[in-house]
């Protein structure tokens, strides 16, 4: 009794915890600061889905790896759009799909998932103009169309037809072609910095320029837009160099995708977008989760009347799996599908199947002359094959599909496949665990039990 009594705490701790994270607000854990939230997706919270394809003549061949470096340049760009949990998937061997929840202007998604990308290194001199990451400048590699003259970058000279200011154009010494690898090195009192090596040409190039201009500013800039401006301290001769900036562990390997990713390996075309409306998404999820209510409430008065007291307690039971698995929903985060809604509804079969069997045989053996309590642990122990296969079987089902969904571009296939795994390995603790926590604990409060076997279905 002690034994189960101690469970019973644990399992109470478990849920105050579990029912703190899955109430309906933005939290941090007080574990490494996680930020806490439900994360819907494009069917339950509208956005936009956009179909990208490879523009190149039929019949090239297009490595996987191109496709993936693209896939990763584009999740990187689309996170400046304000859009959060922005998805892109490699489908098929020549197409990207993306997917952006809460995106609503078709143009300005398009526009930033389209752009090639250009990466320059860019003498900015002394950085006359106080030039910091985040600004916008004009280079001589990239020379806008409506600049007719290059005007020294040391100072600002006014457009004779129509008076207006023109911005300074500074000198690209080099681009990303010329970068061979890119790597972000271990801290240095708590600073990351990125360490690069150059291609032979890119070593020569960089070998004059850094010489000459020591103590001077050389801005790395991604689609004219600075991204770091680190100041020269010493001449780069061997072909490689760091570039430091007070960068924080994320910072930094943001800032060596940029650089190692910094243009699209493929041109890529739009060949399908769908929009979805917030007031469907809405819709769908209201109706998703009446039905899984209604669902439950039928499957509930089915255990109660047929299984009496076990019954009973596998119903709370199952309200504590649901809660746990919502609870693991919004740590990971995982994204909410309706498919993905509809896998979790499935696994919660799986975890009624588990207690159905262990009831099943535990009537069996009260029938065979056990008492209560050698039958209740005969039911468990008989029953686990049964349930051990029939959930690693659905374990194996999910794998398949997870990976059909990350080959094919099917994020709701991955979705379904990720929520039914998850609702499955909590049903197992469900109903190994807490099912037979309370039926233990109840049972121990049961004077003459084998006086009640109407109380267990017998």
């Amino acid at each position: 009794m002690k034994r189960h009594n101690i469970n019973l705490i644990l399992i109470l701790v478990l849920l105050a915890a579990v029912i703190w994270i899955d109430l309906p607000s933005t939290k941090k854990f007080p574990i490494g600061n996680k930020k806490i939230s439900t994360v819907l997706g494009l069917d339950l919270r509208g956005g936009m889905q956009v179909i990208l394809k490879a523009d190149l003549p039929e019949g090239t061949e297009i490595s996987s790896e191109s496709l993936q470096v693209a896939k990763q340049i584009l999740e990187n760009r689309s996170n400046g759009l304000g859009v959060s949990e922005v998805v892109f998937q490699v489908a098929g061997n020549n197409r990207v799909v993306g997917e952006f929840p809460g995106a609503s202007n078709a143009e300005d998604v398009i526009q930033q998932i389209k752009q090639t990308g250009v990466l320059e290194f860019v003498d900015i001199g002394d950085n006359a103009f106080n030039l910091r990451a985040g600004d916008e400048i004009h280079t001589d590699f990239t020379l806008p169309t409506k600049v007719t003259e290059v005007p020294t970058p040391d100072s600002l000279e006014k457009d004779p037809g129509t008076g207006e200011t023109v911005p300074p154009v500074f000198h690209t010494v080099m681009t990303g072609k010329d970068l061979k690898s890119i790597a972000v090195a271990s801290p240095i009192a708590n600073n990351y910095q990125i360490n690069f090596e150059l291609t032979n040409e890119g070593k020569t190039i960089f070998a004059d320029h850094t010489s000459k201009n020591v103590g001077k500013f050389l801005a790395i800039v991604l689609d004219n837009k600075i991204i770091s401006a680190p100041t020269i301290s010493t001449a780069i001769t061997e072909g490689t160099g760091s570039i430091s900036g007070n960068f924080t562990i994320d910072e930094a390997n943001a800032l060596a995708v940029q650089l190692r990713y910094g243009s699209l390996p493929i041109p890529l075309v739009v060949e399908q977008i769908r929009v979805i409306g917030p007031t469907l998404g809405q819709d769908s999820l209201e109706k998703s989760l009446v039905a899984g209510l209604v669902g439950f409430i039928l499957v509930a008065l089915f255990m109660g009347i047929f299984y009496k007291i076990p019954g009973i307690l596998a119903d709370f039971s199952i309200v504590i799996y649901a809660l746990i698995t919502f609870a693991l929903f919004r740590i990971i985060p995982v994204t909410l599908t309706l498919p993905g809604i509809a896998g979790f509804l499935l696994s919660t079969g799986s975890a009624l199947d588990a207690n159905i069997l262990i009831f099943e045989r535990l009537k069996e053996e009260l029938r065979n002359g056990r008492t209560l309590g050698q039958a209740i642990e005969l039911g468990w122990k008989r029953a686990w094959p049964s349930i051990r296969d029939s959930n690693i079987a659905t374990l194996i089902t999910s794998t398949i599909l997870f990976w059909f969904g990350s080959t094919f571009g099917a994020s709701f296939v991955k979705g379904f496949a990720i929520t039914l795994a998850l609702g499955v390995a909590v049903s197992l603790f469900s109903a190994i665990f807490v099912t037979r926590t309370f039926l233990a604990v109840a049972l121990d409060f049961v004077k003459h039990p084998e006086n009640h076997l109407k109380w267990f279905g017998i």
